[in-house]
């Protein structure tokens, strides 16, 4: 067999393959022996059969087989070998008139070639990180919502401002007859709240649910409803007040710290603050870092520049997708998925120059500390490190749960790089400025 490459341009190229018949023969010869040993065709004994007769049936087909497989192994390890970078896979020419009577074949291949480019990561252009900081009033709403939550209920006789309603939400026509609580602060409509305002048990007031609560998803909670049904949703519905309860805040002492973080973890309300704090900018450096990534992902793809196979990659889409395309489907389809090869060619190039790596043992720390942050969201504060262990081994077990935490982990390792190389000014700015700013 020999291989030869055409060179068409930077990134194109032809393969040649030629086979002859010392290639293929003794195998070919081996495998139709074995057939004739196991065939069964009326008139003759098993294992009987005349070697022609096998070979008239089944020489052809075992013979195609054979061949394909032969260069299937022989094209790919001259690809690693001569260290060719190739998008898709090879691509077959269209042969006319190919004679598989012959005893010597030849075929072609076409190849796209991955760019040569460069990455500087010392940006021209300064990238904006974002510190996120909770200030005052942010740790000041944290801590009142804290204490209505593990406040307790105090029974009321008549309706003040922040109390929280239990009753009955009615409307025939909608089908709407809904037992809820709602919650006074939440109520965005100045005109619905005075008609609450002291009211008693057993009183009836009619709202409109348009603008009535703060957020669009409580109207579906509160009304028994969908989400899709409470958009836009316009009517007046009856609510009679069954209980009226004021939550009385919970007080700032160890009993209440103790619940939340631990024995003596906390001891002063100057202390919640500061947990607070250092808590909500730790979840608030995922969301910077995030941006991060994003943005700076962002720049290399615009400010990367290099040419694709794109008539090769085209072609290999319409021929190798599930469902045959049309020359202009495939277009489209390599239109909208070319930006995202792009990073991927940068992002690789930048994974290769930087030599970064992600070993078995990394993995699983980074596993066990994925699984300890969800522990920690029900409760469990401080597993044991051989349950973490045995958890963290079940979950490496999935080969599926393996490359999502393999993209996460590379992420935050491509984060660290970029905050070390990439030309970046910090922007130190609160949550609801940063959301303002970022998502508008």
């Amino acid at each position: 067999m020999n291989i030869t490459k055409e060179q068409i341009d930077e990134l194109n190229a032809v393969v040649k393959v030629a086979i002859t018949k010392d290639d293929y023969q003794d195998k070919v010869d081996a495998i139709l022996k074995d057939y004739r040993k196991q065939a069964n065709i009326p008139g003759f004994r098993k294992g009987q059969v005349p070697l022609g007769l096998i070979k008239k049936q089944y020489g052809k087909a075992v013979l195609v087989d054979e061949v394909n497989k032969l260069i299937q192994d022989n094209l790919n390890k001259y690809l690693t070998e001569e260290k060719l970078d190739v998008l898709g896979n090879p691509l077959p020419k269209q042969q006319d008139n190919f004679d598989w009577d012959k005893e010597n074949f030849d075929f072609e291949f076409e190849l796209g070639l991955a760019p040569s480019f460069e990455v500087p990561l010392k940006t021209k252009k300064a990238i904006t990180h974002y510190k996120i900081v909770a200030d005052k009033k942010m740790i000041d709403e944290q801590v009142e919502r804290i204490q209505r939550q593990y406040g307790k209920l105090v029974q009321k006789s008549e309706v003040g401002k922040k109390d929280e309603l239990t009753g009955t939400f009615k409307n025939e026509e909608e089908g709407i007859d809904n037992k809820a609580t709602l919650e006074l602060d939440k109520v965005a409509n100045k005109k619905a709240l005075n008609a609450l305002l002291g009211k008693k048990v057993g009183d009836t007031v009619v709202l409109n649910t348009k603008g009535l609560l703060k957020e669009e998803y409580l109207l579906a909670g509160v009304l028994g409803i969908t989400s899709e049904k409470a958009k836009e949703l316009t009517i007046e519905v009856e609510f009679t007040i069954e209980e009226i309860n004021e939550r009385e805040p919970a007080e700032l002492n160890q009993e209440l710290f103790d619940k939340l973080f631990g024995p003596d973890t906390v001891k002063s309300e100057k202390e919640l603050k500061e947990r607070i704090k250092e808590d909500s900018e730790k979840q608030f450096e995922q969301q910077s870092d995030q941006k991060l990534l994003n943005d700076v992902t962002e720049y290399f793809i615009e400010n990367t520049k290099f040419e694709l196979p794109s008539g090769f990659l085209t072609r290999w889409i319409q021929l190798t997708g599930e469902k045959p395309l049309t020359e202009e489907q495939a277009s489209e389809e390599y239109a909208k998925s070319e930006k995202g090869l792009r990073y991927q060619l940068i992002e690789g190039k930048i994974i290769n120059d930087n030599d970064i790596q992600i070993q078995f043992d990394e993995l699983k720390e980074f596993a066990k500390g994925f699984i300890k942050s969800q522990m920690a969201q029900f409760g469990q504060l401080n597993p044991q490190e051989e349950e973490l262990d045995n958890i963290a081994t079940r979950v490496l077990s999935n080969q599926d749960e393996v490359k999502r935490l393999s993209e996460q982990l590379m992420s935050q390792k491509l984060i660290s790089l970029y905050k070390e190389k990439v030309n970046l000014k910090t922007k130190e700015v609160t949550y609801e400025n940063f959301v303002k700013e970022v998502y508008g």
